[in-house]
């Protein structure tokens, strides 16, 4: 069992635990981050990473990809110490005379980390994809639930599956370095974005819909799929050397139910003006905080764990200031690209 010792522990390394990261580093703040995903950007870089991003202030554009990248950048000059692919699990709390208590959060890889303060920035909590109902055996061998980087359908056979964002924005990412591509959604509607529908239908890509995969086969590797189409005798036979499951995921908050923090919906910590829970100690931003007015937006987030960080800063050292100054008072700006 390994220890480790901050001032900050941050839950969630998407954008905006990326940004609370950076911002604990202002307030010179010792900041450890923890996922249970291996890389860092949660829903962003797992998702979407190739997907333009339009409503982060100052970037007209920017893809997923380029925005974990730049908050990276961001926080690296205040070396945040990451723990990835480890789930939160248990707390546990530690009287301290004077002082207010020492929080010690357990992952699931068995590392402890004690911590004046934690904040949690989880999205959505853990998410897990939803199945296919053929072609598990495949997972890695040419069934894929997430597009991380596109290089790798090259020159391929792709079919995506689902009726959503991810799906249609995959397959309009993958079409023009793909050998060919093919949705196949189910129904006849799509749930994405009505731009993106007519981009896709305007698009090369083969649409089937009313239609799902039966069969998958390869030897080894997946070399083709069959799909049932709705009205139509027998099955279609499909060349596909990557097929693309993009079928939705569910979520679950997992151990941090356990913390004792107050749910809204059973899905959402309530925090309130300061970001703080009712669990002294534990505050949260992002995706995964619910108040009167929420808008669930990466701006708003960052925002969000901005104040969390500052308010934090204060529970651990009651003498300091609830307002760090201005970004442009640090020194460490003056080494930075203009």
């Amino acid at each position: 069992m390994s220890a480790l010792e901050v001032d900050v522990l941050i839950v969630g390394a998407g954008p905006v635990g990326l940004f609370g990261a950076y911002y604990a580093g202002v307030r010179g703040l010792r900041t450890a981050v923890v996922d249970s995903l291996s890389q860092v950007g949660g829903q962003v870089s797992a998702m979407y990473p190739e997907k333009q991003i339009f409503d982060i202030a100052g970037f007209p554009a920017v893809t997923g990809r380029r925005l974990i990248a730049n908050l990276v950048e961001q926080a690296a000059q205040y070396d945040p110490v990451y723990l990835l692919g480890q789930e939160a699990q248990r707390l546990d709390r530690v009287p301290r005379e004077g002082r207010p208590d020492l929080l010690v959060v357990k992952t699931g890889a068995g590392t402890e980390i004690a911590a004046g303060a934690v904040v949690v920035t989880g999205g959505i909590g853990t998410f897990t994809p939803r199945p296919l109902p053929a072609g598990e055996e495949f997972l890695g061998n040419g069934l894929d639930y997430f597009v991380p980087d596109s290089a790798d359908y090259a020159g391929k056979n792709v079919v995506v599956v689902g009726g959503g964002d991810s799906a249609v924005d995959w397959a309009l990412m993958l079409q023009p370095i793909a050998r060919s591509v093919t949705l196949v959604h189910r129904r006849a509607a799509f749930r994405a974005h009505h731009g993106s529908v007519e981009r896709l239908k305007a698009s090369p890509v083969e649409i089937i819909t009313n239609a799902q995969i039966t069969k998958t086969s390869g030897d080894g590797r997946l070399e083709q799929i069959e799909i049932s189409v709705a009205g139509e005798e027998g099955r279609r036979s499909l060349p596909c050397d990557r097929l693309v499951a993009a079928l939705g995921f569910t979520a679950n908050l997992g151990p941090l139910r356990e913390w004792g923090l107050e749910l809204h919906d059973n899905r959402h910590l309530v925090v309130d003006s300061a970001m703080r829970t009712n669990v002294p100690g534990i505050f949260a931003a992002g995706d995964i905080v619910d108040y009167d007015g929420k808008v669930r937006l990466i701006a708003v987030g960052f925002g969000e764990v901005a104040t969390a960080v500052n308010n934090a800063a204060v529970h651990i050292d009651p003498d300091a200031q609830l307002f760090p100054g201005h970004s442009t008072d640090n020194p460490a700006s003056a080494s930075l690209p203009v």
